[in-house]
């Protein structure tokens, strides 16, 4: 039998992720996403979210997409894959249409949106993604569906989303070469709220927040539509730079340090605790207190979330979030995160894990570090329920051995 295959490539600037689901019921109100292979490979070739070695990031590629497959024992052909960066811009336009008939139609909806995008961009910009955040019907503001209302006039407030083209080249490429073909670029933001927040949180006000390598990504729902999307440059790979200098050795001892001793308040930890740590000369090794690491990690941390409460205050956002922050991402793993995000922002403040509308093997990724892929996978269910597009078909047998041993050899 066949199978309708959707798959959500990752490439972070520490780890790349990448998430195999099988489509599951009749779409797209009762389809699930069936995770079948999950994969995952140190990511090469990238500085930032930019790619800087081509060969490298291909390679990278590779190797989670055919760990996945092996998992999911099936093979796929295209991804939806995540893009994210400090080359990301957003901004607002607005349409106006007047409605053709005695009521708005779909064809009045399709108008305003294309009238809301026709937007001058330079040479140098993709157009990511156009998301309408509120419509007016004869000046009246607030509407959600503006289908079927009498009306003799529409306009539509839209949100528009792109990144640099260069970027985008290079990821597509980059994907090209591993053997798969690139069904969308998604922005990862948006891939890890779709993961991370319920329909019910984007309604009442939610932000997600997630910590990767070098980047911390914020998304804000407010009335169960997107108002805001950020890039900050600076994420979990500050806080490894910092022990480097604070305790004097090198990047993949400061890495280990963070991973197995580092926590995000220092009161946690025993003042008395000591941990061992390479000393200056080859096989010496030193004493340092916990609480030092501790310490270093905490002030970087605390900078951090800082940041994001400025973005948020700045936009007067932090009022309407009723549903709080979501913290996500490779970087939120440390342990009191939550509480020290908590004293940083007065609203409430949950760890967000993939799980919700998920089957197969849901705990598989049921770790902060899979949000942005499985988000791209739920936007690929998501886009093929809308279109009946993006997906791989998979039929068991000679093809998919066929596949397979093209992906070898090109």
């Amino acid at each position: 039998m066949p199978m309708n295959l959707i798959a959500g490539l990752d490439v972070g600037t520490t780890k790349t992720c990448a998430v195999i689901g099988e489509l599951v019921g009749e779409p797209p109100r009762q389809c699930v996403l069936k995770v079948r292979g999950v994969g995952q490979a140190r990511t090469s070739g990238l500085r930032g979210d930019l790619v800087t070695n081509l060969e490298a990031t291909t390679e990278t590629i590779r190797q989670a997409m055919r760990e996945a497959e092996l998992m999911a024992g099936v093979t796929v052909d295209r991804v939806f894959a995540g893009i994210a960066g400090e080359h990301i811009e957003a901004r607002h336009s607005m349409g106006v249409v007047a409605v053709t008939g005695d009521e708005i139609t779909a064809g009045d909806v399709d108008r305003v949106h294309q009238v809301a995008r026709a937007v001058a961009f330079a040479p140098d910009r993709d157009l990511l993604h156009a998301i309408p955040t509120d419509y007016r019907v004869d000046h009246q503001g607030g509407i959600k569906r503006a289908l079927g209302m009498a009306a003799t006039r529409l306009e539509c407030d839209v949100y528009l989303i792109t990144a640099s083209a260069t970027a985008s080249a290079n990821i597509r490429k980059a994907v090209s070469r591993a053997g798969y073909g690139v069904q969308e670029l998604v922005l990862e933001p948006l891939a890890s709220a779709r993961a991370v927040l319920t329909e019910d949180e984007k309604e009442v006000g939610a932000t997600m927040v997630g910590i990767g390598g070098c980047a911390t990504d914020i998304a804000v729902y407010v009335d169960g539509r997107m108002r805001h999307v950020a890039v900050l440059p600076v994420g979990s790979d500050a806080v490894t730079a910092d022990l480097v200098k604070g305790l004097g050795i090198p990047w993949a001892e400061a890495q280990k340090a963070k991973e197995l001793y580092a926590t995000a308040m220092a009161g946690m930890v025993d003042p008395q605790e000591t941990v061992e740590m390479p000393g200056p000369g080859p096989g010496q090794v030193r004493n340092v207190a916990r609480e030092l690491i501790a310490h270093i990690t905490e002030q970087r941390l605390d900078e951090i979330l800082g940041l994001v409460r400025t973005d948020l205050d700045r936009l007067q956002l932090l009022d309407r979030l009723g549903a709080g922050i979501v913290l996500t991402g490779g970087g939120v793993a440390l342990p009191g995160l939550v509480e020290l995000a908590q004293q940083v922002f007065p609203t409430p403040v949950r760890l967000g894990v993939p799980g919700e509308g998920l089957s197969g093997l849901a705990d598989s990724v049921g770790r902060p570090r899979f949000a942005t892929a499985v988000g791209l996978a739920m936007h690929g269910l998501e886009r093929f329920g809308e279109t009946g597009e993006g997906a791989s078909t998979f039929t068991s047998g000679v093809m998919s051995k066929v596949s397979a041993w093209l992906k070898e050899f090109f």
